[in-house]
């Protein structure tokens, strides 16, 4: 096997898909809203999750490569994957995943041993996702959702904090607005040869992922809202619900970048569009000061 380097030119690195890490960010909700972001075990806690669950999707990542090559060379995008396009063998993919996964589940359980487990869970449903889940029409939705949630929950234990509720709800419900984005996406780029590269596309229509996505996108501002009414009861606490707006800009925003010109991917729109950056900065400004600043 190669020796990984830190350049994008390196097939290892391309193979981690870094540009997807961002959705581990789910894993520091715990630390922000659980208030502990001035407690330095607690931020070091989090942190250390962060890089763990990076391994871990990294290594489902390169393990999906292997297991899809196949399928992957026929794809208009995909088959410049390293993998598909052959800098890197299957069966050497799947050693830097395995290598991967040990360290993240190394790091999951330094932690403790919740942690731990939820990044068992984390691998036991992306392993099921891959062989089964992922040829099922809406399970397969469902389930990248799943891996959302368990990210959240994994950040909460890290911190030793009580699982909310709503930390469930809006992470599902919002993943789940996102994972129907990226089915529609795969349409647009697929066409009628969708297909082929995956059966389960066959039962997706662009015009039923449209009416998902604005369920989905309703029920996550409804959630959204409700708990920042319900749960921030104290008088400074209510200008929590000044944050309701740049979720719903938020939302809005990436709903119509993922409609402009065919669709753009759903995986990195945040990286590549400035006002979802500085709205979702504006968010987080405004609740650490409604939830630091007394």
């Amino acid at each position: 096997m190669k020796t990984v380097g830190l350049s994008m030119k390196n097939p290892y690195l391309r193979l981690a898909r870094p540009k997807q890490w961002t959705k581990n960010g789910f894993v520091l909700a715990g630390l922000l809203f659980a208030r502990q972001a001035y407690h330095p075990p607690a931020v070091l806690s989090a942190l250390v999750a962060f890089v763990a669950f990076c391994a871990l999707s990294s290594a489902t990542y390169a393990a999906n490569d292997a297991l899809d090559v196949e399928e992957d060379r026929e794809h208009p995008t995909k088959r410049f994957r390293p993998v598909a396009s052959g800098e890197i063998k299957p069966r050497a993919a799947l050693t830097f995943a395995a290598m991967l996964a040990a360290i993240g589940l190394g790091l999951c359980f330094a932690i403790g041993p919740v942690v731990g487990l939820s990044a068992v869970a984390y691998l036991l449903l992306q392993a099921f996702y891959t062989l089964v889940l992922k040829h099922l029409v809406i399970l397969d939705v469902m389930a990248i959702s799943a891996g959302f949630v368990i990210r959240a929950l994994a950040g909460v234990a890290a911190v030793h904090s009580p699982v909310s509720p709503w930390l469930i709800v809006c992470t599902g419900l919002l993943t789940l607005f996102l994972g129907f984005s990226k089915r529609r996406h795969e349409l647009a780029v697929l066409g009628e040869d969708a297909g082929g590269h995956r059966r389960n596309l066959e039962d997706y229509s662009v015009e039923m992922l449209d009416q998902m996505m604005n369920i989905m996108l309703a029920a996550t501002i409804i959630a959204y809202s409700m708990y920042t009414f319900f749960v921030y009861k104290s008088e400074a606490e209510n200008y929590m619900m000044a944050t309701i707006p740049f979720v719903i800009y938020g939302v809005f925003r990436y709903m119509l970048l993922v409609h402009r010109a065919g669709g753009g991917n759903p995986d990195t729109l945040l990286l590549r569009d400035r006002p979802l950056q500085i709205t979702l900065l504006l968010w987080l400004v405004v609740v650490f000061l409604v939830l630091y600043v007394q």
